[in-house]
């Protein structure tokens, strides 16, 4: 008797999250620590610069937090501090189109000086870009008004 072929096919295999892509924790703290001193020697970044204390420990350990979770690893940030309301944290500062392009472009070169895959950082800045344009609040550069929510457009090139 002839053996019947298996009903299931295999399972598919899963990309590991971009946390792991990363390096985990160590590759996602070496992004953090990269993206402040882009912030702190930019000319373009002076502006968010000064968003920031002088001191930026805390600052730094919130976003190691935050980037670990969002990036698909532990879930440490929602465990400690609840729900990230990105805009309502960010409400207090004028974030304008200038402000959301400084970041992003800090955060490419974070990407870059880390040695992050082509493909991978291109995933993320797309990601990024949805993320630092919602955050908008203020009207800039001719603008309309502010984005309410998201929109899906390619991210701009920059240095």
């Amino acid at each position: 008797m002839n053996a019947a072929a298996p009903t299931s096919s295999p399972p598919l295999l899963s990309r590991p999250p971009h946390y792991q892509m990363l390096g985990g924790d160590a590759g996602v703290a070496r992004l953090v620590e990269a993206f402040y001193r882009h912030m702190d020697t930019r000319p373009d970044a002076r502006g968010i610069r000064t968003m920031h204390e002088p001191d930026l420990s805390s600052t730094r350990a919130v976003l190691v937090l935050y980037l670990r979770e969002w990036l698909g690893g532990p879930r440490d940030y929602s465990a400690e501090r609840g729900h990230p309301r990105l805009r309502m944290r960010h409400a207090g500062f004028a974030i304008g189109e200038a402000e959301r392009d400084a970041w992003l472009a800090c955060m490419r070169a974070a990407l870059i000086e880390v040695g992050a895959d082509a493909a991978l950082q291109a995933e993320l800045m797309t990601a990024f870009f949805k993320t630092a344009d919602w955050m908008r609040n203020t009207v800039t550069r001719g603008d309309a008004a502010a984005p309410s929510v998201p929109h899906s457009i390619t991210t701009k090139d920059s240095p």
